[in-house]
């Protein structure tokens, strides 16, 4: 797996030369997005023009997404083993293959770009039947379905891990080491140095877009575990679905301990750059903004993922010394407090998986992979 050299804006589009159309694909969740969103920032700052395909489900994302069109390929994902619903995706996923060689045929982009997820079938494999120049990015540390699926069809893979397609030759000697690339929020907080430890310890709580609810069942009982020096010392940032809300204010409230809950955070990144520590799931773009940002973080994978991505992006994570990997089933109140004890007493080795996580991430990702399209369509 090679890594293409850290070259901003090598592929800049010369003044006076018509300006490429690049295609970026994604799917619904902010994990394929906010990858995506950088990219598009990227290119953009090299003269590029880039539009973005989607389904209907994220098209609530088109207005912050920094594309010039956006256009709604209808596709579905494959559930369970009903062979009826299957015949129904199938249906779905070939009507949107049709839509996308239209649009294909169109826009004629010089690349296609997709970041995972079924709504990026449809139109890579109309890349690939085109002939257009495709590639995949694949922000996890394995394989995900979709990208299985399209991995020997494409022109190029990216990874935001090592190893990805190790176990694939064909698959090796395409792929690219580019990082995953983060948003420019991520990148201005990872400026930020690592908060020193003599005032308030500050944790900050988050399960994903949507939040988790074990999350709000495991946190506030492992705080009100800890000895109460430390409880006061505390200041929480955590994320909780709404039905969740009063009851983990409550708590924290009838421990006297200083804490903001909300179901969304806009300005996380700077959230998390405050933080001493961090507890929170193991997506892929969670990882890329600790990493990028530098926090240490005791990670819970979700335990039901198909692809066990979010495992092995923690195991990634900790075997790299920046992060305590807490399986679900381990991940009760004793345990957590017993962690934070051990982590909130011992400053050395939260700088110490600070320094770790720094040093496995990366803010140039989204340069990289830019350099990486501009040159595989002008192949």
């Amino acid at each position: 797996m090679r890594r293409p050299a850290n070259s901003p804006n090598t592929n800049a589009i010369p003044a006076g030369a018509p300006k490429p159309l690049v295609l970026v694909v994604a799917g619904v969740t902010g994990g394929h997005l906010f990858p995506a969103e950088a990219l598009a920032g990227a290119l953009g700052e090299r003269g590029a023009v880039v539009e973005l395909a989607t389904d209907e489900r994220a098209t609530r994302y088109g207005a912050q997404f920094p594309a010039r069109a956006t256009h709604v390929i209808p596709s579905a994902t494959f559930r369970g083993r009903d062979p009826v619903a299957a015949m129904r995706t199938c249906a779905i996923l070939g009507s949107g293959l049709a839509r996308a060689w239209r649009l294909l045929g169109v826009l004629r982009p010089v690349a296609v770009i997709g970041f995972g997820g079924y709504p990026t079938v449809p139109p890579l494999v109309a890349a690939t039947l085109r002939g257009v120049p495709s590639l995949i990015h694949e922000q996890n540390a394995v394989l995900g379905r979709a990208n299985r699926l399209l991995a020997p069809r494409v022109t190029a893979i990216a990874a935001g891990f090592p190893g990805v397609t190790d176990a694939d030759p064909k698959l090796r000697a395409k792929t690219a080491l580019t990082g995953n690339p983060v948003r420019p929020a991520v990148v201005a907080a990872s400026a930020t140095p690592y908060p020193e430890m003599g005032g308030p310890l500050r944790l900050v709580v988050f399960g994903g877009s949507q939040g988790a609810r074990i999350f709000a069942d495991i946190v506030p009982p492992a705080i009100e575990r800890l000895d109460g020096r430390l409880r006061a010392r505390l200041s929480i940032v955590q994320q909780a679905r709404d039905e969740d809300l009063d009851r983990v204010r409550r708590t924290y409230e009838g421990l006297a301990v200083a804490a903001e809950v909300a179901p969304f955070f806009p300005d996380l990144p700077t959230r998390i750059a405050e933080a001493h520590l961090v507890v929170s799931r193991a997506g892929a773009s969670t990882v890329a903004e600790l990493s990028a940002i530098g926090r240490p973080a005791i990670l819970v994978p979700l335990p039901h993922a198909l692809d066990q991505d979010q495992l092995a992006n923690a195991t990634v994570l900790a075997k790299a010394g920046g992060a305590v990997l807490l399986r679900q089933d381990a991940f009760t109140a004793e345990r957590l407090a017993t962690e934070l004890a051990a982590l909130a007493g011992d400053a050395e080795r939260l700088r110490a998986m600070a320094v770790a996580a720094r040093a496995a991430g990366s803010t140039d990702a989204a340069g990289r992979l830019a350099d990486l399209v501009l040159s595989l369509a002008s192949d």
